[in-house]
C-alpha cells in the first residue's frame, strides 16, 4: 500500500519551532501555523462535503481552523496531548463537521453517515488508487471517463461501509495518515488500529464485489 502521500509536513522541522514557540519566540508560532496552512487547506479539500464546498470558501475555514488553533496554542504547548499535526487535524475536523452542519441542515442524512470523502469535482486519485490496490493490481487505468468511474465506485462501496470502518478507512487512503497515527487519533494501540484497518479493508472489498456481481451485466453490456 502506498502510504507516502501524507498531507503533513516533516515533523523534525515542527518541533524545533515547537521548542521555539514554547521559549516565546512570537517568529516561530507564525511559522509553526503557517507551514501548515496548506495541510489544512487540503484536509479541508479531501473532507469536506463537494456540495457544501460550493456554497462556502475553503479558505474561509482554513482561516478559522487557524485562528482558533492560535487561541489554543500555549494550552498545547504546555501540555503537547498528541502529535502537533494530530492536534490541528482535530480542530480542523471540528471545523469540517460545525461547517457541514451549517450548510447542509436540510440533509436527510445526519453527519455521522454521511462522511465526506473528496471535493472539488475532479477526479479523486486515493480512489483509483485505492480500486487498482483492492480490485486489480494490473489495472492501469489512462482515460479520464474510467478513472471518474473507478472512483466513483470506490467511493459509492466508501459510503456503504459502518461508520467505524469508513473513516478508518479514509484516514488511511484519502488523509494518508500512518497505523501510528490512527491508533493515536481513535485511542487505540496499533496492532488493534491495524486490525481494524485489515477488518474496513476485507468488509469494503466484499462491497466491491458485491457491486461488481450487481451491476456487471449492465458494465458489460456497456462495454
Amino acid at each position: 500500500m502506498n502510504m507516502t502521500k501524507s498531507l503533513w509536513p516533516s515533523g523534525d522541522n515542527t518541533e524545533v519551532l515547537i521548542q521555539a514557540a514554547r521559549q516565546g519566540d512570537p517568529d516561530a508560532v507564525n511559522q509553526l501555523l503557517d507551514r501548515h496552512r496548506g495541510p489544512i487547506r487540503r484536509l479541508v479539500e479531501v473532507r469536506l462535503d463537494r456540495k457544501v464546498q460550493r456554497r462556502v470558501d475553503v479558505s474561509d475555514v482554513v482561516q478559522e481552523v487557524l485562528v482558533e488553533a492560535s487561541g489554543r496554542l500555549q494550552k498545547y504547548l504546555d501540555d503537547p496531548v498528541m502529535a502537533f499535526h494530530l492536534w490541528l487535524r482535530q480542530i480542523a475536523w471540528d471545523h469540517i463537521i460545525d461547517t457541514y452542519r451549517r450548510h447542509r441542515v436540510s440533509a436527510k442524512r445526519n453527519m455521522d453517515r454521511e462522511q465526506p470523502i473528496a471535493g472539488g469535482g475532479r477526479v479523486d486519485e486515493s480512489s483509483v488508487d485505492l480500486a487498482i490496490q483492492l480490485c486489480d493490481p494490473a489495472m492501469t487505468p489512462a482515460a479520464v471517463a474510467t478513472q471518474r468511474e473507478i472512483a466513483t465506485q470506490v467511493e459509492a462501496a466508501i459510503q456503504k461501509l459502518d461508520e467505524g470502518d469508513r473513516e478508518v478507512i479514509l484516514m488511511r487512503h484519502y488523509e494518508h495518515l500512518s497505523n501510528f497515527e490512527i491508533a493515536e487519533v481513535l485511542n487505540l494501540n496499533p496492532p488493534a488500529a491495524s486490525m481494524r484497518y485489515l477488518r474496513a479493508v476485507r468488509r469494503l472489498k466484499a462491497v466491491l464485489e458485491e457491486d461488481k456481481e450487481n451491476f456487471g451485466v449492465d458494465n458489460d453490456s456497456q462495454g
